[in-house]
């Protein structure tokens, strides 16, 4: 212990002396460990330990698969879903709905986000409410009336009753109907993410269909349970065929982390790789540092090993020395993590990890910054103290320190680490560029239609109201003409499922006197005319419907550009028609214009515009008008002619003038350049491009800094050299000259490595990143950028080594 204590004091002395070369040491740590600590952070709280529920691992969804392995839609009925309940291999089967309610005591309805549940939800959860009690199976009885109780989301709570925390037995009115607030769930309990949770009363009826959660049996696989209730579906499929795809091939159990896998992970484990090489590079800085500042202690450690010390104490004494610089780095970046952790959040794709997850420096995240630490402690400390722990006494003894310093071995040690990092650092760079090029290309993506200060207004329409097809289709035309009215309105347009740039509801159809195979499908959606023209997207042929033909549900289609050339290049499209199987009223969920599931002849061709995200081109698609099919919710789509955001209280208000209980529902803001800002395709290549940027830069100054301390290092080294050669008459730029050139060696092996790599990971880093394609062209860029940085820190040295006067060099020696 004495020695270890004797080994730290002399440590700290030595980096107290040298307080340049320690804080660049430990700022270089600290970088690549605190981003390497925030993107382990997110990794930990998104994919390793997002859920806080009991057997989260269990929690599960039915999926219906194509052959494709693409999920198919589908939705259960009560009675089926009391079937499923009797299957062995399941522990808990939650029933669940959504809808959007109102609570009201302002001038304009407050939009309120309501799930239903069986009332066995939070028992198959197993998270206690914070305040109260949750509610349970005997608050909703099978068969009977719930239990008119609510509990509330945490974020809800504080928003709508600032935190009250005697809020439990008061009651709030949703929709003119008391519910009694029974509890409050904790902040991080965001299951499915709604306002308030309400028990779920399962009906009867074979048309009203529900979602479905299920929680395996401990021990239970996913396999077997699929197997076990592959023959339920298959029932299930011949009582409600038009609730179920018709070529599903499948099934398969998903538990909670399926859809964030396949969101987000990669992208996380991409940056993850970003940023182990931005700490490769910190350690490879740390390195070039211990050995130059190594050399200038090449006198001490020989006298060391002539008393008596052995290699191994002085390794020891070069080890602490690197886990102190490394334990203060690691302290340093986890501050930095902290710091950055909250801007790398604010950037996530929305909708792309779990409402739950909690994102802070958990203790397991800790422990893998220590981890980290010892790691990198060890890791660049252990070259240079090998280098160091072995001097030739005799020869350090009788010559100088510069002249000993200058070992074919240590120079073949700098050589190498300043080639390691140029290659890293070159890699990072291209895959920035790879990033970046993606995103500015995602930026100029052609969309097919303006959504220029256009916003989405949603429109849920309660239960019990505009029960019939024409009440319901008058007043979505009443709510459009109303809004169109406001002094800044430019146009309104209704678009129930149409609202790019990821939109439609993808269905089987048929054309007429043409055989289809059985993936011909297309996307429908349920429009009007004024929908075109909102959204500025052009009629290439033909016509759109006239208003008298959008009140009675003609039965007529629109089909865009992608949709001619896949079914029609040879022929005209307007003389013919098509088919959507589909098409069935089911009362009073949804409403269907009489004939509407007969032959739709084909009208008009527009332009296409994207439909399937901002990454694929447009699927063919057929438009409808709105009043074939009307379910209980549609989307007034709002152009303005300023921030539309600045009109949104008046819209609200003209939507209560119609009708003093409907409330206007927002998906972000409304806003359609909102809207593609936060598609998951778009966010994600933000996110990479922005991290790649700032990783890169990162990564470029680091390995700037190493360079300059070599080629620095290097010119103390031959400064008697240099002094030699203008004494005898060499010129400076001579003397530039072989600074260069020493250190070009390095830097041409860097980039010839770096190329390698980059050559070989361009595929695999383009087929991660949003958008992006392999260019040799960012390859010659990077490298143009990384030789530029490199000669301007090989100058700054160079110039003090052609400014050596030689009778000061001679008199060294």
């Amino acid at each position: 212990m004495s020695t270890f204590l004797q080994d730290l004091r002399y440590s700290l002395r030595q980096l107290f002396k040298n307080p340049g070369v320690s804080l660049t040491a430990i700022l270089s740590l600290a970088l690549g460990i605190g981003a390497t600590v925030s993107v382990f952070s997110l990794i930990y709280s998104v994919l390793l330990n997002p859920w806080p529920y009991q057997g989260a691992d269990r929690i599960a969804n039915i999926a219906l698969l194509d052959k494709s392995g693409e999920g198919q839609g589908y939705g259960l009925n009560g009675p089926q879903t009391r079937e499923l309940v009797k299957a062995k291999s399941l522990e808990y089967v939650v029933a669940f709905n959504g809808w959007n309610l109102t609570v009201t005591g302002s001038d304009v309805p407050e939009d309120v986000q309501a799930m239903y549940f069986t009332g066995n939800v939070f028992q198959m959860l197993g998270v206690p409410a914070m305040l109260g009690r949750y509610f349970l199976p005997s608050d909703d009885p099978d068969g009977q009336e719930p239990q008119p109780v609510v509990v509330l989301n945490y974020k809800f709570w504080k928003r709508h009753y600032n935190g009250d925390r005697s809020v439990v037995g008061k009651t709030i009115q949703m929709v003119h109907k008391t519910y009694t607030v029974i509890g409050v769930m904790p902040p991080h309990f965001g299951f499915l993410g709604p306002d308030v949770y309400l028990p779920l009363k399962l009906s009867g009826s074979n048309t009203e269909q529900y979602g479905t959660f299920i929680k395996l049996r401990t021990g239970v696989k996913p396999e077997t349970a699929a197997t076990e209730l592959e023959p339920y579906f298959q029932e299930f499929r011949k009582q409600t065929p038009d609730h179920y795809p018709k070529d599903y091939k499948k099934i398969e159990i998903q538990n909670l982390s399926h859809w964030v896998l396949h969101t987000i992970s990669k992208t996380l484990y991409l940056l993850f790789g970003a940023v182990g090489l931005l700490l490769a590079i910190g350690c490879g800085n740390v390195s070039i540092l211990l050995l130059a500042r190594g050399t200038a202690r090449q006198h001490e450690f020989a006298v060391r090993a002539a008393v008596g010390a052995s290699s191994g104490r002085i390794v020891r004494q070069l080890l602490t020395e690197s886990l102190i610089l490394a334990i203060t780095g690691a302290g340093l970046g986890v501050f930095l993590a902290y710091w950055s952790l909250g801007f790398i959040v604010d950037r996530l794709p929305e909708g792309s990890f779990p409402n739950e997850a909690d994102f802070h420096i958990h203790m397991p995240v800790l422990l893998f910054s220590v981890g980290l630490a010892l790691i990198t402690g060890i890791l660049f400390g252990l070259f240079p103290a090998l280098q160091l722990a072995r001097p030739e006494i005799s020869q350090v003894m009788q010559s100088s320190t510069r002249k000993v310093a200058g070992s074919v071995g240590g120079k073949r040690l700098h050589s190498v680490l300043i080639a390691g990092q140029i290659a890293l650092t070159l890699l990072l760079l291209t895959a920035a560029g790879i990033a970046i090029q993606g995103f500015v290309r995602m930026l100029h993506v052609n969309l097919g239609y303006n959504p220029h200060n256009v916003m989405s207004v949603g429109i849920p329409v309660h239960e019990h109201t505009f029960a019939t097809w024409a009440e319901r289709s008058a007043y979505f035309t009443q709510l459009r003409d109303r809004i169109a009215t406001l002094p800044d309105v430019v146009s309104t347009g209704i678009s129930t499922n149409a609202t790019p740039p990821d939109s439609g509801w993808n269905q089987p159809f048929e054309l007429q006197g043409k055989t289809g195979g059985e993936d011909q499908k297309a996307s429908v959606n349920f429009v009007d005319s004024r929908y075109f023209s909102t959204l500025a997207i052009p009629v290439r042929q033909g016509r759109l419907w006239e208003e008298t033909e959008l009140k009675r549900g003609a039965p007529m289609a629109v089909v865009n550009e992608t949709f001619v050339k896949h079914y029609f290049s040879n022929s005209n499209p307007l003389n013919s028609a098509i088919k959507i199987p589909s098409l069935k009223s089911e009362p009073s969920e949804r409403l269907v214009a009489p004939g509407s599931d007969g032959w739709l002849q084909i009208i008009g061709v527009t332009a296409d515009a994207l439909d399937d995200g901002l990454d694929k081109p447009a699927k063919p698609a057929i438009y409808l008008p709105y009043s074939v099919n009307m379910w209980m919710w549609t989307q007034i789509l709002v152009r303005s002619r300023n921030d539309p955001r600045s009109i949104l209280h008046s819209v609200k208000q003209t939507i209560v003038g119609v009708n003093p209980d409907q409330q206007a529902t927002l998906w972000d803001d409304g806003v359609l350049e909102t809207w593609i800002r936060n598609q998951p395709v778009f966010a994600r290549g933000r996110l990479v491009s922005v991290l790649f940027g700032a990783f890169s830069v990162l990564a470029l100054l680091l390995a700037a800094v190493g360079l300059y301390s070599v080629v620095s290092y290097s010119v103390v080294q031959r400064t008697n050299e240099f002094g030699i050669r203008m004494a005898l008459g060499a010129q400076k730029w001579h003397v530039l000259k072989i600074v260069f050139a020493s250190a070009g060696i390095s830097v041409g092996l860097g980039i010839l490595a770096g190329l390698g790599l980059s050559f070989a990971l361009n595929r695999l880093i383009a087929q991660w990143v949003e958008n992006a394609s392999a260019s040799p062209l960012i390859l010659l860029a990077a490298s143009s950028l990384l030789l530029a940085v490199a000669a301007v820190a090989c100058l700054l040295p160079a110039k003090r080594a052609s400014g050596v006067d030689p009778m000061t060099a001679l008199r060294c020696e």
